[in-house]
């Protein structure tokens, strides 16, 4: 009786998916011309979505627009491509705009559970794409995070640190970071401490080590090309005299801070050492 029961059971799903397999196939025949009209609008819109971002890169570097304007132009491109071809889609296989509304609702819950940190992401990459707290190639510092902008998409801002390496900061964290840009003026405006103790008075720090070491520094090592170094006295307190050293260097060179940034140190502390064996 169990093994007849069985194979009732088997016949009849066996019946279901033949019914079912008849009933796609039945409506792919009638409807074969909205899947073909519905291809060729989603191939059509992609196409013209290429061409014009291919366009809008030619321009773009023709009138040498920022990275960050050509990236909310791509953006709103994409987001226009992808509302035409959905709309279009809907309106040749007729369904109700509550089925759009419908979707639409479940897509956004699916991803606001699913991907909130991704959403999140997005989110603060308008923000800072419309906002511009900084430009393509500006040096800032981000929270405890430092570096030159190489780009600046939807998800990150990519930074090329001191380390020599690109580091990828998610643009939520930048949204919500205090945020020191440094280049002002066509320079990175690079602003460094130097720590003296008490046993030199200030005259010997200035026009013995900082001065001396800086016009070295400005005639051998960029060879007057940049802007000259400046230095002032910023603290003085019971441990010692802190000197803040203010670097000039073209936008976009931050290889070349990476570079000048030791080697100044590094003249400073000669001088200094030069110093000490007089006394």
């Amino acid at each position: 009786m169990k093994g007849t029961w069985i194979r009732i059971t088997d016949i009849f799903s066996l019946h279901m998916l033949h019914c079912m397999y008849g009933d796609i196939v039945e409506y792919l025949r009638l409807n074969y011309m909205k899947f073909a009209w519905a291809i060729a609008t989603v191939l059509l819109v992609y196409t013209i979505y290429r061409l014009l971002i291919g366009f809008i890169k030619r321009k773009g570097q023709e009138l040498e627009l920022e990275p960050h304007i050509r990236n909310i132009i791509r953006l709103l491109l994409r987001v226009v491509a992808i509302v035409i071809a959905t709309t279009t889609v809907f309106n040749i296989f007729e369904l109700p705009t509550n089925v759009f509304l419908g979707s639409s609702a479940l897509i956004g819950a699916a991803l606001g559970f699913g991907s909130s940190q991704t959403i999140n992401n997005i989110v603060a990459g308008f923000y800072v794409l419309l906002t511009q707290p900084f430009k393509v190639k500006d040096y800032v510092r981000i929270a405890d995070l430092e570096g030159q902008v190489e780009e600046i998409s939807i998800n990150y801002t990519n930074l090329y640190t001191p380390t020599f390496n690109l580091l990828k900061v998610p643009n939520t964290q930048v949204m919500n970071s205090k945020i020191l840009n440094m280049t002002h003026e066509g320079y990175i405006k690079y602003t460094f401490k130097v720590n003296f103790g008490h046993e030199l008075t200030e005259k010997q720090v200035m026009e013995s080590i900082i001065k001396p070491a800086i016009e070295d520094f400005h005639d051998n090592c960029v060879n007057g090309e940049f802007r000259c170094p400046e230095a002032y006295m910023d603290v003085v307190d019971r441990l010692g005299k802190t000197y803040m050293i203010r670097l000039f260097i073209p936008k976009g060179e931050a290889r070349t801070l990476y570079t000048m940034l030791p080697e100044l140190t590094r003249l400073i502390m000669r001088k200094y050492d030069d110093v000490r064996a007089v006394k």
